[in-house]
């Protein structure tokens, strides 16, 4: 039996997350103040984010298995904001302080600066009811 191929990586997966969300810090920059879109998008960066960590340990763990212990670590340090970042656009959001929300999305548009979004791009509106998914795990 041949090797199998997951054509639906931790990195492609990861790609996807980042665009979305340099997509939704674009699109969150053109409102003119909070209302209901702009706390669907606040909410969809924390949660990609979150997910975007969550893929770091599926990542490293084959260059662990292989002993590369320190492209691994090398890798960790290089996502680690974006743990960190999410927790606390979480609580921006459910404090619903919109000054917190505007520096995050500044940092995290910082981070991102490389990660290009064309136009005529085909993610379409990822944040659309993300209040609604994130109100369903209150932050900790």
């Amino acid at each position: 039996m041949g090797r199998l191929i997951n054509p639906e990586s931790a990195g492609k997966e990861r790609t996807r997350l980042t665009k979305a969300v340099v997509l939704t810090i674009r699109e969150l920059a053109k409102q003119a103040g909070p209302g209901p879109a702009a706390r669907d998008m606040a909410a969809f960066i924390a949660l990609a984010l979150q997910a975007i960590a969550d893929t770091i340990d599926v990542t490293v763990l084959a260059w662990e298995k292989r002993d590369y212990w320190v492209k691994a670590d090398r890798f960790r340090m290089e996502w680690a904001w974006a743990e960190v970042l999410g927790k606390k656009m979480r609580l921006a959001v459910f404090d619903e302080d919109w000054a917190q929300v505007a520096m995050l999305s500044a940092k995290i548009a910082g981070k991102l600066n490389k990660i290009e979004v064309g136009e005529r791009h085909r993610l379409g509106t990822p944040w659309v009811g993300a209040w609604q998914q994130i109100q369903k795990t209150p932050p900790s």
